[in-house]
């Protein structure tokens, strides 16, 4: 029994580790706007599906489950000509559309938090879930090649890291550690690119 836990504890942790080195070739290649990164994305997000059902993290088990459908969608952005012949540029949105995505995602953010925290055994389900429903937003600005997407994925990585350390999930924690510097890298580097 004892070497039983073992071998699946172990299992995890390879599953964690390749989760994370995924992760990391794919933020490399976001910030370098390589079409590869979604690719990687995809691979380390299904790796990610199945820890945080294993350690009861469902809102972010969610979250990783669109991280596979937004990769699909990235890659297909991405690849896609315009009739200039041209692949897609980063731009920016009003920041009155900022106004009403912040709203409209705590609006789901609470709903989701109270669902997972009245019907599940969810731990963490409030932070939980607004770090998942921003990341929605974040992510979905990202396939677009939005620059405020990465303001989001700051905030975003900066509330994460406390979570995943409070998890146990201590490789994680260092991975968004990771792209919580990134994210200022990537934010002045497709500034600059935009200008």
């Amino acid at each position: 029994m004892h070497i039983h836990f073992i071998k699946i504890l172990d299992l995890y942790f390879i599953i964690e580790v390749l989760a994370v080195v995924f992760g990391l070739i794919y933020i490399w290649l976001l910030i370098k706007e390589r079409i590869e990164c979604w690719i990687f994305g995809i691979l380390g997000s299904l790796l990610s599906i199945f820890l945080f059902v294993h350690t009861k993290l469902y809102s972010e088990a969610i979250l990783y489950s669109y991280y596979v459908v937004v990769g699909f969608y990235g890659y297909y952005l991405w690849s896609r000509k315009s009739k200039d012949d041209s692949v897609l540029r980063i731009s920016d949105v009003n920041p009155v559309n900022h106004v009403y995505y912040i709203l409209s995602s705590c609006v789901l953010a609470f709903s989701l938090a109270w669902f997972f925290n009245t019907y599940t055994d969810a731990e963490r389900p409030y932070i939980d879930s607004f770090t998942t429903v921003f990341s929605f937003l974040a992510t979905f600005l990202e396939a677009k090649k939005v620059l405020s997407s990465w303001k989001y994925w700051i905030v975003i990585n900066g509330l994460t890291i406390g979570l995943y350390f409070d998890k146990g999930l201590d490789i994680y924690a260092g991975l968004i550690l990771v792209y919580f510097i990134m994210s200022f890298v990537g934010y002045f580097k497709w500034k600059k690119l935009m200008a």
